[in-house]
């Protein structure tokens, strides 16, 4: 399918991508067939990797209009050689996420909708935390607070962050576009406005930092 939503300010763009493609058709995407991604390619044993990772360099091609390679740290996080630009990456299943800024450090995450989160609520929502009693619309939300503290880990540059002991969201209610967030896992730290949208498909939270 594509580019399924895109959003482009002075600051920062993302984008999402619906992922319906065959590999060779993601290949065909790019001005070089995905050649400089074979060896990266090669190292995924299924399919379904392949092309989720694939569809993430697709959508940063559309996005940027550039064919740059992403590199990683030992932490995981996706740079850009020479520091161009400041980038995080997200997937879920059938889609891939991507945002991008060349002035300030910025994470984004994409949760498929599905019931299963509530079996591991216990491990990152705190008590204080808002859940609605609409099943429906609590699933909602228990999504949105882990995609929360997934783009706000993604912002900082600090180890060891329990995802309940250190982060707070203040998500009331999900009409709005964004809701702040907190944590106390760094010495001085931080509140973060973290701005979200709600797919019946999906959910996805993202940060300017």
């Amino acid at each position: 399918m594509g580019l399924y939503k895109q959003f482009i300010t002075a600051n920062y763009q993302w984008g999402i991508w619906k992922v319906t493609e065959t590999l060779d058709e993601l290949r065909a995407l790019l001005p070089d067939r995905g050649a400089m991604y074979a060896h990266e390619l090669d190292a995924f044993k299924s399919d379904s990797r392949k092309i989720e990772w694939l569809a993430v360099r697709v959508l940063l091609f559309t996005l940027t209009g550039e064919n740059e390679p992403v590199y990683y740290h030992s932490s995981g996080k996706p740079y850009f050689s020479g520091g161009k630009a400041y980038l995080s990456i997200s997937h879920t299943k059938g889609y891939v996420s991507v945002i991008v800024s060349k002035t300030n450090e910025v994470g984004i995450d994409i949760e498929k909708v599905g019931e299963r989160i509530h079996k591991v609520a216990r491990k990152f929502v705190r008590d204080d935390e808002f859940l609605p009693e609409d099943p429906i619309q609590r699933t909602r939300a228990l999504l949105l607070i882990w995609a929360a503290k997934e783009t706000m880990f993604k912002c900082m540059d600090e180890a060891a962050v329990d995802f309940r002991e250190h982060l707070y969201v203040g998500l009331s209610e999900m009409d709005g576009a964004c809701f702040t967030g907190k944590e106390t896992r760094s010495i001085q730290g931080r509140t973060f406005l973290i701005n979200y949208i709600v797919d019946p498909d999906f959910v996805m939270t993202w940060l300017f930092c």
